[in-house]
């Protein structure tokens, strides 16, 4: 068997172990299992018996299913150190500039954030030590790979068109 089933069968028999030993409710669905068993030997019909059985052993295996899927996404978040995935710029974005723009006093209408790759990109007018403060407060966001400060000084070229040749400054 591949890993991905010998993971998946374990995490069903994990799930199944679960369900019925949960001290708040495993001895509940024990003997609500032992008298649906009961009721194979009783006076329920066959057919019936093993119809709720098998819509169970589903309902268990969908559960097992989710369990497994929420073990990995956490397996995956803890060995990433719970930073973003490759490609989630977006996510990462949100997540910096929640952080910069915390504080009322930021200039928040002056600078603008992008991430590409994990790489975060500030761009805008702002003074010098609000250019520093953002930089640093954006590169301590769990998932940044880098800062790119682009902001200048009202008044100054942009560092990332300085020495181009056809543009002029303000």
């Amino acid at each position: 068997m591949s890993n991905l089933t010998t993971f998946l069968a374990g995490a069903g028999v994990g799930a199944a172990v679960t369900y019925f030993l949960d001290p708040r409710s495993g001895s509940e669905r024990r003997h609500v299992a032992r008298d649906k068993a009961g009721q194979v030997a009783g006076s329920a019909p066959v057919q019936t018996v093993a119809h709720t059985a098998a819509s169970q052993a589903q309902t268990v295996g969908r559960t097992a299913a989710q369990q497994a899927q929420g073990v990995a996404a956490k397996a995956k978040q803890a060995a990433t150190g719970g930073d973003s995935a490759p490609g989630d710029d977006n996510t990462l974005k949100a997540k910096v500039e929640t952080e910069i723009f915390r504080d009322a006093d930021v200039p928040k209408g002056a600078v603008a954030v992008s991430v590409v790759n994990g790489i975060v990109e500030l761009r805008g007018e702002v003074d010098a030590q609000w250019s520093e403060r953002l930089e640093a407060e954006a590169g301590k966001v769990s998932g940044v790979q880098g800062v790119r400060n682009l902001t200048h000084r009202p008044g100054e070229m942009p560092p990332n068109l300085a020495g181009t040749p056809g543009v002029s400054g303000a």
